[in-house]
């Protein structure tokens, strides 16, 4: 699914989820046929990325409304911006508005948090051969609006879902042994059963590990949680043989030293599970009356 197919689907269900039987406060409040305008507005500095959210969220609210709203001036996912930047201008039925604003905000905050984080982390590792990584730790429902935020934030992203990719966890490992057969040989039939196309990646939990699953011929070999100086020695013994992916507990403090041992991939959880939300703004001004 596109992200902005999955912008639609997410906003669709956040305004069903939010006004279920409608805005009971607005209805009671703003006349009917009033028109409003809104600027959204940074109140601290980021990386945006929720554009197509914020589009959908209003205009989704202004059809469920019978109504019109204009969406204007909202930057492209992955613009830099300050505190006091304006991240787009809405004008139209003031209902529908005030209906969409809290869907849209939430939505922009968050996706422009992660895209901020993962700007940070990919800042640290300028220089390096390491590309910053997302995980599969997405909030449920989010994924393809979360992984598009990471890449607007200039991060990777990792294997879509469990059917897109072979990832050998130790737990797959001791399934694949338990009747017997040595690692090697165990990978190679899981080689055996998948296209050819597909990715095999087999995590290590230890130097020890990495010999018998090179033989295996993997496409990736994913270190977790090792300590620099094995992560380094790792990278030597590969030898290029496979991508090396360094993954486990990484922080925007480590990032820079674990991408220095040379590791062609860093996997960062905390992008899309540990991301703040940024201060972003809806400022509305009623302008007309019917």
């Amino acid at each position: 699914m596109s992200s902005h197919a999955a912008a639609a689907a997410v906003v669709a269900a956040a305004l069903a989820e939010d006004a279920p039987w409608g805005d009971l406060t607005s209805d009671a409040v703003v006349p009917a046929g009033s028109l409003a305008s809104a600027e959204l507005r940074a109140r601290e500095p980021g990386v945006l990325a929720g554009g197509a959210a914020v589009h959908e969220a209003f205009t989704q609210a202004a059809r469920l409304a019978g109504t019109a709203v204009r969406v204007t001036d909202v930057p492209a996912d992955g613009t830099a911006f300050a505190a006091g930047d304006v991240l787009g201008r809405v004008a139209g039925d003031a209902h529908a508005v005030l209906r969409a604003e809290r869907v849209a905000l939430n939505l922009l905050q968050h996706l422009s948090g992660v895209a901020t984080t993962t700007a940070a982390f990919v800042a640290q590792v300028a220089g390096t051969r390491a590309r910053v990584v997302d995980t599969r730790k997405t909030t449920p429902g989010l994924r393809a609006l979360e992984r598009a935020a990471v890449r607007a934030g200039g991060g990777h992203n990792h294997r879509w879902s469990l059917s897109d990719a072979v990832l050998v966890k130790d737990n797959h490992l001791a399934v694949l042994t338990a009747g017997g057969l040595d690692v090697t040989t165990a990978l190679k039939a899981v080689r055996d059963k998948v296209p050819h196309t597909t990715v095999v990646e087999v995590e290590v939990d230890s130097l020890d590990q990495l010999d018998a699953v090179l033989a295996a011929d993997v496409d990736v070999v994913l270190l977790d949680n090792f300590s620099l100086a094995d992560l380094a020695e790792g990278v030597r013994r590969v030898a290029g043989r496979a991508l090396v992916e360094a993954s486990g507990g990484v922080r925007l403090d480590t990032v820079r030293a674990i991408a220095g041992t040379g590791v062609d991939l860093v996997s960062v959880g905390a992008l899309t599970q540990n991301s703040p939300t940024l201060d972003i703004g809806l400022d509305i001004a009623l302008v007309a009356a019917a």
